[in-house]
C-alpha cells in the first residue's frame, strides 16, 4: 500500500509517501521557525494561513521526486489530532478533497502516534513491547506500548511540559524561538558545578512530571544574580546547563523507573526534545546499566514530520480503517482512547 502523509498540527508542514513493501519514497518539511520566531511563539491564525501556502506545492514537490503522477497512491493520512485546530483543519480539508479527486480512503491519524511510531522508520527498529518517552512541544507522557493501538499511559507532565519549559527558560535567556536548541548549545559553555536545579517529582513515588516549578527556580536565580551583579554571558550558560541538566536527569530518572514498573528492556524516545544530544547519551549510558536499550527516530524525525503520519498511517490503513464520515480535527485527543486494529498490521 502507497500512503499519502499529510501533517500540519503546529508550525511545521510535512509531507511524505510511504510504501508498505518499500518503505519512505519521499519526504519534505517547511518549518515557520522564522515566520513565528519574531513573536517569540507560534500564531495560530499564521501557521494555518502557512499551512495553505505551501501544503499543495510540497505534495507537488515530493510526488517528482519519487518519480510518481499526482493521485497515484492507495489511500491519505494526515493529522487529525491534538494540535491547533485552524492548522488541523488545513490538513484535514486537503486530504478530504484529495481523496474525494483521487477516489482513495482517507484517515486521520493521531499526532502521538505518529511520534510514537517514528522509531519504525529506521533501519534498526524496536520490537513490541516497549515503554515510549514522548516529549513534543506540549507533550510530555511515557507510555507502555504493547502494540500498535495498545497503550497504557504511565505519566505524564501536570503543568508544564519540557519543551514548554525549554521555550520558556530561552525567553528568560534572551534566545531566539524556538528554545531547545539554543538553550543546549549555550549550556556547553556552562560550568555543571556552579548551580544545582531541582529535578522536580523524583523525590516520591509515580511517575508524573511536573517542570513549573523547575522554570520558577531558573527565574529566581537569574533575579539573584540580577540584583548582585548583572547577569553577563558566564552567568547565562551556567544557568542554562544547570537548567538542562535538570531536565535531562529527572527524564533519565522517570524513564529508568518506568522500566522497573513494567519490568521490560526496551526504551523509545521520539518528539523534539529527543533529539538533545546530551540526553541521548544519558539515556543510553543509564539504561545500557540495567541491561536496556533505547531507539530514536533520526534526528530530522524527531520533530513534527509527514513521515510519521504516513507510516502510522499506513499500518492502520492496511487493518482496513478508514474515516467513517466527514474530516475529523480535534484539539484536544487523549492517546489512551485510541484502540488497536481489528487485524494486526505488518509493522
Amino acid at each position: 500500500m502507497r500512503v499519502l502523509g499529510i501533517e500540519t498540527s503546529c508550525d511545521e508542514t510535512g509531507v511524505a509517501l510511504f510504501d508498505s513493501e518499500h518503505g519512505l519514497l519521499a519526504d519534505a518539511l517547511h518549518s515557520q521557525t522564522d515566520l513565528h520566531a519574531v513573536y517569540g511563539g507560534v500564531v495560530p491564525e499564521l501557521a494555518s494561513r502557512d499551512h495553505v501556502r505551501r501544503l499543495l506545492p510540497l505534495i507537488e514537490q515530493i510526488f517528482t521526486e519519487a518519480g510518481l503522477r499526482r493521485g497515484d497512491v492507495d489511500a491519505i493520512a494526515y493529522t487529525a489530532g491534538p494540535g491547533l485546530i485552524g492548522a488541523l483543519m488545513v490538513g484535514a480539508s486537503t486530504a478530504h478533497g484529495l481523496a474525494r479527486a483521487w477516489q482513495v480512503p482517507v484517515l486521520g491519524v493521531h499526532h502521538m502516534e505518529g511520534h510514537l511510531l517514528a522509531p519504525m522508520l529506521e533501519e534498526t527498529r524496536p520490537e513490541f513491547p516497549f515503554v515510549a518517552l514522548l516529549v513534543s512541544g506540549g507533550h510530555t507522557q511515557l507510555v507502555e506500548v504493547r502494540g500498535i493501538g495498545c497503550y497504557r499511559l504511565l505519566g505524564e507532565s501536570v503543568d508544564d511540559a519540557a519543551g514548554e519549559a525549554f521555550d520558556k527558560t530561552a525567553r528568560m535567556l534572551e534566545l531566539p524561538y524556538p528554545g531547545g536548541p539554543h538553550v543546549s548549545r549555550l549550556a556547553e559553555q556552562g560550568n555543571p558545578e556552579r548551580f544545582r536545579f531541582p529535578r522536580p517529582m523524583t523525590d516520591r513515588p509515580g511517575l508524573d512530571f511536573s517542570f513549573s516549578g523547575l522554570k520558577t527556580h531558573t527565574l529566581t536565580t537569574l533575579r539573584q544574580l540580577q540584583a548582585a551583579h548583572g547577569v553577563n554571558e558566564q552567568d547565562r550558560a551556567d544557568v542554562a546547563r544547570a537548567f538542562e541538566e535538570a531536565v535531562i536527569d529527572t527524564l533519565v530518572i522517570k524513564c529508568r523507573r518506568a522500566l522497573e514498573q513494567t519490568g521490560l528492556t526496551r526504551l523509545v524516545a521520539a518528539g523534539g526534545v529527543s533529539a538533545n544530544q546530551r540526553l541521548r547519551q544519558r539515556l543510553e549510558a543509564a539504561l545500557a546499566k540495567r541491561g536496556a536499550g533505547v531507539w530514536y527516530p533520526r534526528g530530522r524525525f524527531c520533530t513534527d514530520n509527514g513521515a510519521m503520519i504516513a507510516y502510522a498511517g499506513t499500518q492502520r490503513l492496511l487493518a482496513g480503517e478508514r474515516d467513517p464520515g466527514p474530516m475529523r480535527a480535534v484539539a484536544r485527543w487523549p492517546l489512551h482512547e485510541l484502540t488497536a486494529p481489528l487485524t494486526t498490521p505488518a509493522v
